[in-house]
């Protein structure tokens, strides 16, 4: 089978993949097993049969509505289908068949799953952040671009960053400006991509941020409270990040290197 091959076979997969994500990303926060029977419509709660199941392809057909009750299916759907899709197919072909394409892919569904539960609940649940930061560690260990010492220390700095960030946040506003989700998300980060990424990762993740709260605090007349879910910041630039292969952190040292 020629590489091209295996490049379009690891995008179905990842589509198949992005229907479980799709899974996860529902039921996790509401506390559901991923693994409890067949997926049902949220509206009616009809049982979708596999022939409305099939990833992306299924959505379409239906126009983007359940076949029995015509509920509006969130774009979401396809949308995290899509993502991880090109996320797998992206990894073969740039990484090969090997086993840190696969680590890499599997960071990166982490990412999306966290992504879309904290815009939508505001909240990081443990199995990913804490099972990831498992993964990250035990993938430096085997076939990551980092050995498990700098992978301890990401581990250790992006937890311990926004740490101190969240405590001098609420001692200065009074409020709590940051959870422990952000926490233990910024901990897997640090595990799979060693402390120097860690500190571009805040930095584009603070950037779109911020622009994303000021935006709101202009279209809702926001007091300067506004919640934003960083983790939905942070997931995508810890993604950038890490398949850029490192050339954003070239940039970035050489923009704030001091010039001779």
């Amino acid at each position: 089978m020629t590489s091209s091959a295996w490049v379009v076979l690891a995008g179905v997969f990842g589509a198949l993949f992005g229907s479980f994500l799709n899974v996860v990303i529902y039921r996790l926060p509401r506390g559901t097993s991923v693994a409890a029977g067949r997926s049902k419509c949220p509206q009616c709660r009809e049982t979708i049969r596999a022939f409305d199941n099939i990833p992306i392809v299924s959505w379409l057909v239906l126009g983007g509505k359940c076949r029995r009750c015509k509920w509006r299916i969130p774009v979401r759907y396809p949308l995290v289908e899509a993502m991880s899709a090109a996320a797998a197919a992206f990894c073969v072909w740039k990484f090969g068949l090997t086993l840190e394409a696969a680590w890499i892919y599997v960071f990166v569904a982490i990412m999306i799953a966290i992504t879309f539960i904290d815009w939508e609940h505001q909240i990081i649940p443990d199995p990913l952040s804490i099972g990831g930061t498992v993964l990250g560690l035990a993938g430096a260990w085997v076939c990551l671009d980092v050995n498990l010492v700098e992978s301890l220390i990401g581990a250790a700095v992006g937890a311990g960053i926004i740490l101190l960030i969240a405590v001098t946040y609420k001692v200065a506003r009074k409020v709590e400006g940051m959870g422990g989700g952000d926490v233990k998300l910024m901990a897997m980060i640090g595990a799979f991509l060693g402390w120097q990424m860690v500190l571009v990762v805040l930095f584009l993740a603070a950037m779109a941020g911020s622009i994303y709260g000021v935006w709101l605090m202009r279209r809702a007349g926001g007091d300067g409270k506004t919640a934003v879910a960083f983790g939905s910041f942070l997931a995508p630039a810890a993604c950038l990040m890490l398949l850029s292969g490192g050339r954003l952190l070239s940039l970035y040292l050489g923009t704030f290197s001091p010039r001779h």
